[in-house]
């Protein structure tokens, strides 16, 4: 876990560099010092993820107030002699922690990927002699050598450089690899741009090097990111933090009760034995069971959902959470952009002229052959599909290839004799073709425009009018490349003098651009209708970023270039300090931090590392916005229908404790017995609550504003329903069953009338929670047919439970003839009139206070957010 190394490397001349790290740039260390460095500073590394003990983990899934409350059901149904509830309840709580410890037991991973990118063999120098060495051996000062198809195994002070360019968009975010020298930079250089560094993780696309090795294991700057990782804590999720609270206001209004309903019994000149049975028969009714499995169940139903979308979930919470979002931080390339470089237009004779399908003008096809044939490059097939070579070699192909298929044949019939191969010093790429049974040749040039105008003979006017062109195509983050050509005789030697005297003639510009996906701008549109706000996180250019943020519909205030893993991460966190929910997607190791602290983490599947995988709630298999906006929506979905059950079920729990209070209250016999109660709360909570966990999204879902963060689970309005529904439903049980005996009914068909009737108003109830704002109409009949399935199954066993002569003997019930079922339909339409009622009386049942203005939101000032 060495740390050792040289503060400011980028900084220094080579050598200062030699100097600080008391090693030969030429023979390197010697295998003495090597070995005394290693035994002092430690092996090349980073801390292993550690983390908690897991018995401490297993402890921890037990400690919630809900949890408390299902332990107490547990050992109440226990208590009164039914261990077979008791065991079901058990199981419930056992899934729940087996799912809490999966996912926290996981965590550790995001560190043990991040030290795999630093493993591996290593090239270096020591006493003169080129050796193959284990990264871990690595020490401070060590002369390391890396070329094409290496990962840089510590991070370099680069001494010696041949055409070599390192892929960093893991570790920086910039999307394409970067031309590295050896000159030294100004010491307040921001990470992306220091070109005399190589970075450990990173990855070499081309040319090769040697270095000195400035830091190692946590020192790195991937060490560093580690260090963010291990200190950022993964925030709760708005349904872990409401559904906390919400358990809390259970478990007190449960006690509570039950102390009312044993301090009435005793006044009364009950037995304490006898008032500790009516006090657990409150308690297992009031208790809603039910409520974590079909939390679990709605959120998987989620999950499957997402699945489809090409969103994969790796954490359950993270489903309802993207329900919550008002900020989504994206990164640019691969998710609002396509990432793939495309020709989009084409400069010649003072006029763009777009790339597609269809005939193209003259000097537009000799502006495209000339990329074709300037070009190391090589297509698999139609388009750029299994195409070989770097990314903007293959989109002049391709641009040909769409305009111009012949262009291509054209090309293939010309044979490459000479060439000046592409250096980021002479920023230009020159080859010389021939065809068969000519007597001349054609030079061809591409590359900077800036090099190829000074090649070129141009008036004043001309030169003016492309360079403005060039210069519009930059507002527009289009790069531009320049394309020139002159006819040569056979035997001409192209050398870069003879080159530089030939008078070429100026073809025109390739714009090329990682274009916008279309979906993800109306992707975006749709987010803003919702009330979320879109900011653009990324380690490209300003202008570049300024120029997308533009297009997809980003506002330019919301627009981050040039940004470090640390100020990634400030940024999450400020949002979350005003109080958003915050969404951020990444795909590279300096995105890791950020995606684990955000409260909802979207890696990118395509293009992302496992080091931001592990870190993230959920993986965007197509690694496209629009996916994360059907994902938000699917989100919104899950958390209507939680609500939707907990309004559905409360009524009933709410009802069922107070017919003990108030069967106590009144010195009556129990209208339903403890275990009726578990019956109705067992059956109804899997055959009816679990179907709402499949209602589709209702019309409107994604017009409306984000959920406030922090607002209750339940709004007043809809726990006043549910206060008034669930004394309907105490009121309806009562009189079914007061009426039943004046019928001279017996007891045990008295109580099963009350049973049923029960949930006969549950039945009804449900069909109006299917919308808690339109009717069972608007919504549709048959939308959501498992509910029709619930019901019809929840009707079987209500038959059972009352004609089936065990369950008559088990439950205290009798066969009912027509009257009673009459008493039984009855209070029903009742149940249901008065909810639809309800959902009329001003005001949205559904939402707590509105989201912050998106006109009010304040970004964190960042010296690096460029608007």
């Amino acid at each position: 876990m060495a740390t050792g190394g040289i503060r400011e490397a980028h900084a220094c001349t080579l050598i200062e560099v030699g100097e600080a790290a008391r090693t030969d740039l030429t023979s390197g260390l010697t295998d003495r010092e090597a070995q005394r460095r290693l035994e002092q500073g430690g092996p090349n590394v980073l801390p292993s993820g550690g983390g908690r003990a897991l018995w401490r983990i297993v402890i921890d899934q037990f400690r919630s107030p809900l949890i408390y409350v299902l332990m107490a059901a547990a050992l109440a149904t226990l208590v009164i002699g039914h261990p077979v509830d008791a065991l079901v309840i058990a199981g419930v709580l056992l899934v729940n922690a087996v799912i809490g410890f999966a996912q926290e037991a996981r965590a550790s991973s995001v560190l043990d990927a991040l030290a795999s990118l630093t493993v591996g063999p290593a090239r270096v120098t020591r006493d003169g002699r080129a050796l193959r060495v284990d990264s871990s051996e690595l020490v401070f000062g060590d002369l390391v050598a890396i070329e094409a198809g290496d990962r840089v195994p510590a991070d370099l002070r680069l001494i010696e450089c041949h055409e070599l360019r390192i892929d960093e968009a893991s570790l920086t975010g910039e999307s394409l690899p970067v031309h590295k020298s050896i000159d030294a930079m100004h010491v307040s250089t921001p990470l992306a741009d220091r070109t005399c560094m190589a970075y450990a993780g990173s990855l070499v696309a081309a040319g090769r090097g040697h270095g000195v090795v400035t830091a190692t294991g946590a020192g790195t700057e991937v060490g560093v990111i580690q260090a963010l990782m291990t200190s950022t804590r993964t925030i709760q999720t708005p349904l872990t933090r409401q559904l906390a609270h919400f358990s809390r206001l259970i478990t007190y209004l449960i006690l509570g009760l039950a102390a009312v309903t044993f301090a009435l019994g005793l006044v009364r000149g009950e037995s304490a034995a006898y008032m500790v049975t009516a006090a657990v028969a409150l308690a297992v009714g009031a208790i809603p069971e039910g409520l974590p499995a079909v939390v679990t169940i709605t959120l998987a139903i989620g999950v499957s959902r997402m699945a489809k979308r090409r969103a994969v979930i790796r954490r359950l919470p993270a489903v309802e959470t993207l329900g919550s979002v008002t900020v989504i931080c994206t990164d640019k390339t691969g998710t609002v952009t396509e990432n793939r470089m495309t020709v989009q237009s084409v400069f010649c004779a003072r006029e763009w002229c777009a790339i597609g399908p269809g005939p193209v003008p003259p000097p537009v096809r000799a502006c495209l052959l000339a990329g074709v044939l300037c070009n190391d490059a090589r297509l698999g097939g139609p388009g750029v599909d299994g195409g070989i070579g770097d990314p903007t070699e293959l989109a002049l192909l391709e641009a040909a290839w769409r305009a111009s298929p012949d262009v291509i044949e054209q090309a293939a019939r010309m044979k490459r004799v000479q060439e000046i191969p592409f250096s980021s010093d002479l920023r230009l790429m020159a080859t010389m073709h021939v065809r068969s049974g000519d007597s001349a040749g054609i030079l061809t040039v591409k590359g900077a425009l800036e090099e190829i105008l000074a090649l070129c003979q141009l008036d004043d006017e001309a030169q003016v009018a492309i360079e403005r062109a060039a210069s519009d195509a930059g507002d527009e983050a289009l790069r531009v490349i320049a394309m020139a050509t002159v006819g040569v005789p056979r035997d001409f030697h192209l050398t870069l003098q003879s080159l530089r005297s030939s008078a070429l003639c100026f073809l025109g510009l390739q714009a090329l651009q990682d274009p916008p996906r279309s979906a993800a701008i109306a992707a975006i549109e749709t987010c803003h209708t919702a009330g979320i706000d879109v900011s653009m996180i990324t380690g490209d250019h300003a202008r570049t970023a300024r120029a997308i943020a533009r297009q997809v519909g980003i506002a330019e205030a919301n627009v981050f270039s040039r940004v470090t893993a640390e100020e990634k991460l400030a940024i999450v966190r400020s949002l979350q300090g005003q109080g958003q929910v915050v969404a951020m997607t990444g795909d590279g190791v300096n995105d890791a931090p950020a995606l684990k602290q955000a409260d909802i983490g979207l890696a990118m599947g395509l293009g992302g590392t496992e080091v931001a995988k592990e870190a993230a709630d959920m993986v965007i298999l197509d690694d496209d916005f629009a996916t994360i906006e059907s994902a938000v929506e699917e989100g919104r979905t899950v958390f209507d229908n939680l609500v939707k059950f907990i309004v559905w079920t409360l009524p009933t729990n709410f009802a069922e404790g107070l017919i003990v209070l108030v069967a106590v209250g009144l010195n009556v016999a129990l209208p339903v017995l403890p275990l009726q109660i578990l019956w109705v709360n067992t059956v109804t909570a899997v055959a009816l609550g679990v179907m709402l966990a499949f209602e589709p999204a209702e019309p409107d879902i994604m017009r409306r504003p984000p959920r406030a963060p922090g607002a209750p689970l339940l709004s007043r309005a809809l726990m006043a329903q549910i206060v008034i529904v669930g004394a309907a439903m105490l009121l309806g049980t009562f009189a079914a069953f007061i009426a039943a005996l004046r019928l001279d009914l017996t007891m045990d068909e008295a109580r099963a009338i009350a049973v049923n009737a029960l949930v006969a108003m549950e039945i009804a109830y449900l069909l109006t929670c299917r919308s808690l704002r339109g009717s069972l109409l608007s919504v549709g009949l048959f939308s959501n047919p498992w509910i029709w399935v619930g019901i019809g199954v929840t009707v079987v066993l209500q038959m059972a439970l009352t004609y089936v002569p065990v369950m008559n003997e088990v439950f205290g019930t009798a066969p009912l003839g027509w009257t009673g079922w009459v008493l039984v339909v009855l209070p029903g339409p009742l149940v249901y009139g008065l909810a639809t009622l309800l959902k009329r009386i001003p005001g949205e049942p559904t939402s707590g206070p509105g989201p912050v203005p998106r006109s009010a939101r304040r970004h964190p000032p960042l010296h690096q957010r460029h608007p």
